[in-house]
């Protein structure tokens, strides 16, 4: 069995053929990896950035509540000192209207 310089032509072009057809599925392959993993890192970074706006969003929620909650805890405290003070002023009232009286009568 002898080998023509044809027959191996044949081969180097038919080993070429393939060599080209394996590149040729190689960088599809690479750029189908490349596209899913620019996919990918949009669906990740779009997560992130829902994650990040509710994360924010409850805090905020939060920081309102604890506002909220301290607010009405000065409200009350001053209201029950607004009123200490009136009922204080109302108790002392008959005594300053006596004292100026007095003060008035023996000028």
């Amino acid at each position: 069995m002898a080998v023509t310089m044809s027959d191996v032509l044949r081969k180097i072009k038919q080993t070429e053929r393939e060599a080209a057809r394996q590149l040729s599925d190689a960088k599809d392959e690479a750029s189908k990896i490349v596209t899913d993993a620019r996919k990918k890192s949009a669906e990740l970074l779009s997560k992130a950035s829902e994650e990040s706006v509710s994360n924010t969003q409850a805090t905020l929620d939060s920081a309102r509540d604890e506002a909220s909650k301290s607010a009405d805890k000065v409200l009350k405290e001053g209201s029950k000192t607004v009123d200490s003070i009136s009922a204080m002023a109302n108790k002392n009232e008959s005594k300053a209207v006596d004292h100026i009286l007095k003060t008035m009568s023996s000028l």
